[in-house]
């Protein structure tokens, strides 16, 4: 009996051990959510419906506003000051009713009270220029920000309004229904920023040798808010850094300017016979049929006299333009003024140029002709340019509005000009430009989302660059120019899908880094074909609409066959890193074992080779184990080079990762000895430590290869 007891307290006692043992396994395997790397978005992209769907196209009930303006402005050189009057028709296309509308008063971010200088921290510094002390520290504020003098039902009754800050609300009579349109009219004027001294993304540059200014305008007018189904109203204020949002409407704009003045707006000119002499009339149609070189519109001889002088008679301008989300124009009587004809697949567009003489030789000899291969290559991987014209001032800023765009570059006094000015300049241009497909089209949301337009355009911009000179020095979009950022201190990294006022490096952040993701994702990702089509689907798809990141996502998708989740959601909404590295390498030869058998035998001899005494016929196997300390998943690109100096490559794809977010192991087979192992060769990942891309390991400097590459 005894016996019998003892026993069974030995087996309750190892039975209670196993019990508490799995207890204590309990604890320490702890359950966790889905952290794999290739999990799907759906947790993170708005749910498809019929508006935007599952595909990334627009769905059968998609609708959105559209809003016409007829302006008559005039500008005041001697005050300078813009005085406005604008009836704007509104079209309720969304199934809301409306009891109010919300209007962009973009200029109040310059005002007196302006809140924008507030949300910066500020520190003295130890020293300053005049130019930038006058500019932060002025005598007395700039008094700018609109003054509006009226807000008027089109019956001539008051409508109220109330504004707040860059924002106004203007109440309806009763709420517009859906399908309904309203007209309105507003009165403004405001004081024009010289954007030299003061800053700002339009304004005026004085000349004081001969006492005239060149004007870059925009945001002159109160503009009317997005209103989707994705935001409701877009009224986010305007603090300066994110742009804009905007329906699509059409323009008839009447701008009244000094009689000696050159001008360029955007909109078909309607009175070209009462604003052009008879001689300029004669050049532009030339250069309408040229196609090789720009052709002078208005001499530089010609622009010298005029500036000489200033009239005091006034010209009025009158332009027409049809489905454009936006307004500007830019005028002055030291207008330098050429064109050229573009072919866009048998349609005639324009390409002008507006610069001052302080701007050539560098614009004559670049400007027009930067402009027509921007049209020709944004065409080719897009859609047909669908506007007559694109212009490119002497604005001495880059900034982007439909069929116009100011950028920077001058010359020095002696007319001389280095290539780092001509390939800033062309570089701008080339950007600005191409800012006519993205956004003034394909129309996304700036001011939440700041990389749908600056990058993809960033993207785009590195192809006409190289199509303009093979040459050109890249300067965003190559992965190996991206390495310092994502390598930086997080503390001061955001994702890309951030809103711009909120990160920290703006250009690196919204240009660079999602240019660069899409030279991966075209390059070694899905290859040219594949994603050639695709973005050009979400092109078209998308033209003269307003798509979201989750439509640009699920359409490259949609028409590629690929599942890029992993891709989005690493390199859009994560700070990680590519680092990819050769943990150990084994070597094997084989021979023959018993029966069918076929036997592995580890070479454990130092160095690469084999030793003498292994059968040269062998088939060599290598083991090799690939780490990966950086966040990202991206492909493994290995090149091997043999012993006779042969080299092969092989490319393992991303989802080599999927069940080992750490390491992975793979077999390599060869008929020659392996002499050295290097990853990504050609720098195409981003890979942010190439100490371990190799074996044998070679040591170098974190960044010494990049400069090198650079170099070559």
């Amino acid at each position: 009996m005894k016996k019998h007891f003892y026993s069974f307290f030995l087996f309750s006692l190892a039975f209670t051990i196993t019990l508490n043992a799995q207890d204590k396994d309990r604890e320490t395997q702890k359950g966790h959510t889905n952290e794999n790397k290739f999990k799907q978005l759906e947790d993170l992209l708005a749910t498809p419906n019929e508006v935007h769907t599952a595909s990334g196209a627009p769905g059968k009930k998609y609708t959105q506003q559209k809003v016409d303006y007829k302006m008559d402005i005039t500008l005041d050189d001697a005050k300078q000051r813009i005085t406005g009057s604008e009836e704007i028709t509104y079209h309720n296309n969304s199934e809301d009713e409306l009891p109010y509308l919300w209007v962009q008063l973009d200029q109040n971010m310059r005002a007196a009270d302006s809140k924008t200088p507030d949300i910066t921290t500020s520190r003295v510094p130890k020293s300053i220029s005049k130019k930038n002390f006058n500019r932060f520290f002025p005598e007395e504020p700039f008094d700018g920000g609109f003054k509006i003098m009226g807000v008027t039902n089109s019956d001539g009754s008051k409508l109220p309004y109330i504004i707040n800050r860059t924002m106004m609300r203007v109440d309806l009579p009763q709420p517009l229904a859906a399908g309904g349109t309203f007209t309105f009219n507003i009165k403004w004027w405001y004081n024009i920023n010289n954007h030299r001294t003061q800053g700002g993304r339009s304004g005026y540059e004085h000349f004081p040798k001969d006492n005239n200014n060149n004007y870059v305008i925009a945001q002159f007018y109160p503009r009317l808010c997005v209103y989707d189904n994705v935001e409701g109203w877009q009224n986010d204020q305007f603090w300066g850094r994110s742009e804009f949002a905007l329906e699509f409407g059409d323009f008839d704009v009447n701008i009244t300017v000094p009689a000696d003045h050159v001008l360029g707006a955007t909109g078909v000119l309607q009175n070209e016979s009462e604003v052009l002499s008879k001689t300029q009339q004669s050049r532009l149609a030339k250069a309408r049929k040229t196609y090789d070189k720009p052709v002078l519109i208005v001499t530089q001889k010609e622009a010298e006299k005029t500036e000489k002088s200033k009239s005091k008679k006034t010209k009025t301008w009158k332009f027409s333009a049809k489905n454009v989300r936006d307004y500007a124009f830019a005028t002055s009587r030291k207008f330098i003024w050429d064109a050229m004809a573009v072919d866009i697949n048998g349609k005639n567009v324009m390409a002008y140029s507006l610069y001052s003489k302080e701007a050539n030789p560098l614009y004559g000899d670049h400007s027009t002709r930067a402009v027509a291969q921007t049209l020709k290559t944004y065409s080719r991987y897009t859609f047909d340019y669908p506007y007559h014209k694109a212009i490119s001032v002497d604005g001495q800023m880059g900034m982007e509005y439909p069929q116009i765009c100011f950028n920077p570059g001058r010359p020095n006094p002696d007319g001389t000009y280095s290539d780092r000015t001509k390939y800033l300049m062309i570089k701008v241009t080339v950007h600005e430009v191409g800012h006519n497909f993205f956004p003034m089209i394909v129309n996304s949301d700036e001011r939440k989302w700041t990389w749908m337009d600056e990058g993809l355009n960033s993207f785009m911009e590195m192809q006409a660059e190289l199509d303009y000179d093979p040459n050109f020095p890249i300067v965003r979009g190559l992965p190996k120019n991206i390495i310092k950022y994502m390598d930086g201190d997080q503390s001061t990294i955001a994702p890309i899908m951030s809103k711009g006022d909120n990160v920290y490096s703006f250009g690196n952040n919204a240009y660079g880094k999602p240019a660069t993701a899409l030279y991966i994702l075209r390059n070694t990702i899905m290859g040219p074909e594949l994603f050639d089509y695709a973005f050009q689907t979400y092109s078209k798809r998308w033209k003269f609409k307003h798509p979201t990141p989750a439509d640009f996502f699920r359409t490259m998708e949609d028409a590629s066959a690929m599942d890029l989740d992993w891709f989005w959601r690493g390199w859009f909404y994560t700070t990680d890193v590519t680092d990819i590295g050769i943990k150990g390498v084994k070597k094997f030869y084989t021979k023959p074992g018993q029966g069918e058998i076929v036997e592995f035998v580890q070479d454990k001899t130092e160095g690469l080779g084999f030793g003498s005494a292994k059968n040269p016929k062998s088939k060599y196997h290598y083991e090799i184990t690939y780490n990966k300390p950086g966040g990202l998943v991206m492909p493994i690109i290995v090149e091997f080079t043999y012993a006779d100096g042969t080299k092969e490559r092989k490319k393992y794809p991303a989802q080599i990762w999927r069940l080992n977010d750490n390491e992975i192991t793979k077999v390599f087979s060869s008929d020659k000895e392996i002499k050295s192992i290097e990853l990504d060769p050609d720098l195409e990942t981003a890979d942010v430590d190439t100490n371990n891309n190799s074996w044998p390991r070679k040591q170098t400097n974190k960044f010494q290869k990049f400069k090198n590459k650079v170099k070559g």
